[in-house]
């Protein structure tokens, strides 16, 4: 840990330094300006597309943190793993949400419903009930869908970026504490100030999502515990894998899957995660076998011992 926050709070450039305070306090001011304004959220995506460029910086120093090269299948490796305990991450905090906030839980059924029904263009008189199980018919056209739908998965393709946001995030934090707090930082006790990044950031992750509506405070108190707990477990994936892109790509694929839940097929997630559980096993028992094969024989190994 310390050689990543070594590598963190390395010297920032003055560029880097307004863009990381651009993609952090900015998004949360058009996050928050997103609930009076549809401008705000054009912005908003805006700087999430121009914050990939701000991660490719980023990204070099937690990814210069890695003690060992990582080779093609272990980067899948991390990736499979990420996303498969992610998901059981996330279906605890599911249901812990869903049990103990009962008000947000109701909410956000409720808004699923309403949502697709109104980009799918259902016919409120011909809609199936939420609890029938069944998915309405939708009015709209091909093309329709295909533009509703597409703008959806664009989006949720765009909140993977939010890993950015909370890198950027982290990053400043560190920086500050190294600043403020020199004699503990450099008596080596930098991992307490990683976990309180990681904390805070997670805090926000959960109360960003709900800058952009109008809730009841029990609903925003349900909403706000729910998404830090997310993003909490983002958090810990991203200084596990010490890699922002596979960060990025198992939010995106997550969100993704979770759209097409509302849509399609109520399963998504659990397909998704079925079908990465499978690819996770094929690559671990290639890496496996490969391992073994570049492991010299045993006895090979003896007998160049015993000649020497």
């Amino acid at each position: 840990m310390m050689r990543m926050t070594t590598n963190l709070t390395k010297p920032i450039s003055i560029k880097l330094l307004f863009a990381m305070l651009v993609v952090t306090i900015g998004a949360e001011v058009l996050l928050y300006l997103s609930r009076f304004s549809y401008l705000a959220s054009t912005f908003y995506d805006a700087m999430m597309v121009s914050s990939f460029f701000i991660g490719i910086k980023l990204h070099q120093r937690i990814r210069s943190s890695e003690p060992h090269p990582v080779t093609k299948r272990k980067l899948t490796l991390k990736f499979t793993g990420a996303f498969l305990v992610f998901f059981l991450g996330s279906t605890i905090i599911n249901i812990y949400s869903s049990n103990t906030f009962n008000d947000f839980n109701v909410d956000y059924d409720q808004y699923v419903q309403e949502y697709t029904d109104m980009q799918m263009d259902v016919d409120p008189q011909h809609s199936e009930t939420v609890e029938s199980g069944t998915k309405a018919e939708p009015n709209s056209t091909f093309f329709d869908q295909i533009d509703t739908i597409g703008a959806d998965i664009y989006t949720d393709a765009l909140a993977g970026l939010e890993e950015v946001w909370r890198l950027a995030y982290i990053i400043l934090l560190l920086v500050v504490c190294k600043k403020v707090f020199p004699k503990k930082w450099a008596s080596g006790k930098r991992d307490l100030f990683l976990m309180l990044a990681l904390f805070l950031t997670s805090i926000l992750f959960g109360i960003d999502h709900t800058l952009d509506s109008v809730e009841p405070w029990e609903v925003r108190i349900g909403a706000i515990v729910t998404f830090a707990n997310m993003g909490l477990l983002f958090g810990l994936i991203l200084l596990w894998t010490r890699n922002l892109w596979v960060t990025v790509l198992v939010h995106s694929l997550y969100d993704i899957s979770a759209t097409l839940s509302w849509y399609y097929l109520d399963s998504a997630v659990e397909f998704l995660a079925l079908a990465v559980l499978i690819v996770h096993v094929l690559v671990l028992t290639l890496e496996k076998f490969h391992n073994k094969r570049s492991q010299p024989p045993l006895e090979n190994v003896e007998g160049i011992q015993a000649a020497e």
